[in-house]
């Protein structure tokens, strides 16, 4: 099981999860019939049974923790303390759903960070200086100052880069570009194959729509590059435009985060890109924190659902789904054997079929969650009185010199090993986020790989557990001295533990593999990209669709959009 402990100062633990947003049911009692079920109350089915309501069909959310928001969730796992305990930044959310939903007005809050990555050495100071850094953000003159410390020929880079791209100050501006020209894609299902191809030609022309965002695409003369991102490893491009290694790496992380692979693997440019997909407040491929935690992002949503009519209920696992004598969804039975039926069911869940193989969930990610009595303070960026600086409020990467730490990470896990050096993506929203923490305190969210699923063929245990976040705080320790003392309690969250509790299958973050094969017409496979599955009246609506992972929103709005539709042809 997963290792939740609150300590004080090692003399004594005891294990605590409380819920730190959610409710039981809505304020109405569950149904026996309905129009439309969602399996699942992560925030892609919060966002389906939106706009299933919207639709005309009156729906039901039916969700098996104690707790709304799949991955997307806060808890209180120490007292005082509340955490993005599994997803942690907000940035993929589509604009078009959270003005549609009115996200704003139902309580959603974001701070936005600036700057955005610190990147510190583990090196011994010049002349007494402390150790080098990289801090990067949307302050052009600050980015060459810093990349300055490791490269002239970079830091000149950037300004050229600046003069190309005028709306943005770094590298991010191309790929941002080519992500810009995709964004029809995502709010659209995937291009209907065997319908513009085979059948009548009435039928051809009615899937002919589904063309409409391949043609719809900006890319021009972007092409080339839009294919090279997509299909080579990230090294391939990163190499190409940088020389410095923490400038690379510090860019690297981002083609790796939440995916079993590494910078020289090919489709790695494609997770990169994947992350600079979004925008917050207009802000293209920027970043923040939720208010409360990812939690208020679900509990948004779960509003904007309930004032449309949505009846939303948490502790309803749902044992299997109703099949007709026609083969149809004719609802859900619940574990308690209670009967719901309805002319649809959206399933939010990983798409993990019976003995189905084909689909990836490998995932090398361990997330740790630290409640902390004192600001982390870093030897590359001393800030005097526990006060927190700019760098605190980033995505602060450790053990991220170079790239070849991060290989050597990954070639471990691959081969059954926990990473003895592993990539570290550490944030601290407390300080932007006083409600999270009690006042001195902060909390401290450790996105950790590569961690193999299987330890040597072997299950996880409580002592591999705590020795792998002790070897992390060790880690920590080195760039921050002083962490280990301050540490409060911690929340240890292996791939096992990312799959019993939040239902991801592998522990994959994204219900799946963002590799080639498992994306846009195979997603999550190629019989089942369009989001409809084998049995008439079955839905996908979660990250394991199109077009995939982070809190995003599109896989609910599209599915929803692709029930409605089938229903009003009937």
């Amino acid at each position: 099981m997963a290792a939740a402990a609150w300590t004080d100062r090692g003399r004594r633990a005891v294990t605590l999860l409380k819920t730190a947003t959610g409710s039981r049911s809505s304020h109405t009692g569950l149904r026996s019939q309905y129009d439309a079920l969602v399996i699942g109350g992560g925030h892609n089915g919060l966002v389906a049974a939106a706009y299933l309501q919207k639709g005309g069909l009156r729906t039901a959310v039916l969700e098996r923790r104690h707790v709304l928001g799949g991955a997307a969730v806060s808890e209180e796992i120490v007292p005082g303390f509340h955490f993005s305990r599994c997803s942690y930044l907000l940035s993929l959310l589509r604009p078009h759903i959270y003005e549609d939903l009115e996200l704003k007005k139902h309580g959603l809050k974001v701070y936005m960070r600036d700057p955005h990555a610190f990147t510190p050495m583990l090196e011994e100071g010049v002349g007494g200086a402390p150790p080098r850094s990289l801090t990067l953000g949307s302050d052009l003159a600050m980015n060459q100052q810093e990349i300055e410390k490791f490269s002239q020929k970079d830091a000149k880079v950037i300004v050229v880069l600046e003069s190309a791209f005028p709306n943005s100050n770094e590298f991010l501006a191309h790929l941002e570009k080519l992500a810009a020209a995709v964004h029809p894609l995502l709010d659209a299902p995937p291009v209907d194959i065997p319908g513009v191809t085979a059948g009548s030609f009435r039928k051809r022309l009615a899937a002919a729509h589904t063309l409409k965002p391949i043609i719809s695409l900006k890319l021009g003369r972007n092409i080339p590059d839009f294919y090279e991102i997509i299909t080579a490893p990230i090294m391939k491009i990163l190499t190409r435009w940088f020389e410095s290694e923490p400038l690379r790496a510090t860019l690297a992380t981002d083609g790796v985060i939440g995916a079993m692979t590494s910078p020289s693997n090919p489709g790695s440019g494609y997770v990169l890109l994947h992350h600079v997909m979004g925008e917050l407040e207009k802000e293209k491929g920027a970043w923040g924190y939720v208010e409360g935690g990812m939690g208020g992002v679900s509990q948004a949503m779960a509003r904007a659902a309930r004032s449309y009519g949505v009846d939303i209920f948490t502790e309803k696992e749902v044992e299997q789904v109703l099949i007709g004598p026609d083969g149809a969804a004719k609802g859900v039975v619940l574990k308690d054997g209670t009967e719901i039926h309805s002319r649809v069911v959206l399933s939010n869940a990983t798409p993990k079929l019976k003995d189905l193989v084909e689909i990836d969930y490998t995932s090398p990610v361990t997330k740790i969650n630290v409640a902390v009595d004192k600001l982390p303070n870093f030897l590359a960026s001393p800030t005097p009185d526990d006060k927190p600086g700019p760098h605190h409020q980033c995505s602060i990467h450790l053990n991220c010199e170079n790239v070849e730490v991060l290989e050597t990470a990954y070639k471990e896990a691959m081969n059954g090993r926990i990473s003895t050096r592993p990539m570290l993506e550490m944030t601290i929203p407390s300080v932007l986020d006083p409600t999270l923490a009690p006042p001195g305190c902060h909390v401290v969210s450790l996105f950790t790989q590569f961690t193999p699923y299987h330890i040597e063929g072997r299950e996880w245990t409580d002592e591999d557990r705590e020795a792998y976040a002790d070897n992390v705080f060790d880690w920590v320790e080195q760039y921050a001295p002083g962490f280990k003392k301050s540490v409060v309690g911690r929340d240890i969250l292996a791939p096992p533990d990312l799959e019993r509790i939040f239902g991801l299958t592998g522990g994959n973050i994204f219900h799946g593999s963002m590799s080639l094969d498992q994306l846009y017409l195979a997603r999550p496979l190629p019989s089942l990209s369009d989001y409809r599955s084998p049995i008439t009246g079955l839905y996908l609506c979660g990250s394991g669709s199109h077009p995939g992972g982070g809190v995003m929103g599109s896989p609910g709005w599209n599915a929803a959009l692709t029930a409605l539709a089938d229903l009003k042809r009937q």
